[in-house]
């Protein structure tokens, strides 16, 4: 298993309060900490109010690209997304576009998490638009085919949809990443989620909740995949871990957490810790981890 990490939290570094310069130079150290141990990807939430287990919304939070354009520019290889962009927060031709100039200016290293929003809070809070859940299933599939379109240098027509219509589907420079950024479905909705992974993205992400309902889980989306016509080998599978293991720098925990998942294809395991001094963390715990979760099938 390869090794991600996801920075949830913000400038709270020891539980002290830390803004402006100190939190810039604590994503920073983040970055060249991620990079001296060999992770594989760095991701951050896609959110404008942090989480109610995170501290609520009176915590800090920072708005994703603008945060992995910060770390782009301090580091050099790993990769950069999110941990999912909500489909409601940016019209999906801007999305596209956004995505591209992180790739292009990353050097091909941007990936578009995604997937279908939830948090309502911030949606009422903000003045964002919080559809029903059919209606943002119906977006998040638009949206998918949207990036599919313009990331296609051959069709740079007009998109009709039922909720967006672009009278050009145009993005130019192009993507750096060969044939385009990766797209990573996150969630584990058995008729919809799952479904657009296997006929959209090259990635999916799921919860590590246990083994048994990972394996269910990538039981279903074989079964979609076969209704697809698309090899199920294709989609790489990614799992969050964020258990007490991970928060207390137990690897020995870690490993035997992530024992059961042998077997079951799992490419990378992202490590979701509640912390805000991530650098240390990543020194301290992830190094070591990588070389061990290496040696796990």
């Amino acid at each position: 298993m390869r090794v991600g990490v996801h920075i949830n939290r913000f400038g709270e570094a020891g539980g002290a309060p830390v803004r402006g310069a100190e939190l810039a130079a604590e994503l920073a150290a983040a970055g060249a900490a991620a990079e001296a141990a060999g992770v594989s990807r760095l991701s951050v939430m896609d959110h404008y109010f942090q989480m109610e287990f995170n501290g609520g919304a009176e915590a800090p939070m920072l708005e994703a690209y603008t945060t992995l354009a910060f770390l782009a520019a301090h580091t050099s290889t790993v990769g950069l997304g999110t941990l999912v962009t909500g489909v409601t927060y940016r019209h999906p031709g801007l999305l596209a576009k956004i995505v591209t100039t992180l790739d292009v200016l990353s050097g091909g290293r941007a990936s578009l998490g995604i997937g279908a929003a939830w948090y309502d809070r911030e949606h009422e809070g903000l003045g964002v638009a919080f559809p029903s859940t059919a209606e943002r299933f119906e977006r998040l599939e638009e949206t998918l085919r949207i990036c599919l379109r313009m990331w296609d240098p051959k069709d740079n027509g007009p998109f009709e949809g039922e909720h967006y219509r672009l009278a050009e589907t145009l993005c130019v420079p192009a993507p750096v990443s060969s044939p385009r950024p990766e797209i990573l479905i996150g969630g584990g909705g058995e008729r919809k989620t799952l479904r657009l992974v296997a006929r959209y993205a090259d990635a999916c992400n799921l919860f590590a909740s246990t083994p048994e309902e990972v394996r269910h889980k990538l039981d279903v989306l074989r079964g979609h995949c076969e209704a697809e016509r698309r090899d199920y080998d294709t989609v790489l599978k990614t799992i969050t871990y964020s258990g007490d293991a991970a928060d207390e720098g137990d690897l020995d925990g870690l490993l035997r957490d992530l024992s059961g998942y042998t077997g079951l294809g799992i490419d990378t395991v992202i490590l979701a810790p509640r912390l805000g001094e991530t650098a240390g963390w990543i020194e301290r715990f992830v190094a070591p981890a990588v070389v061990r979760l290496a040696e796990l099938d």
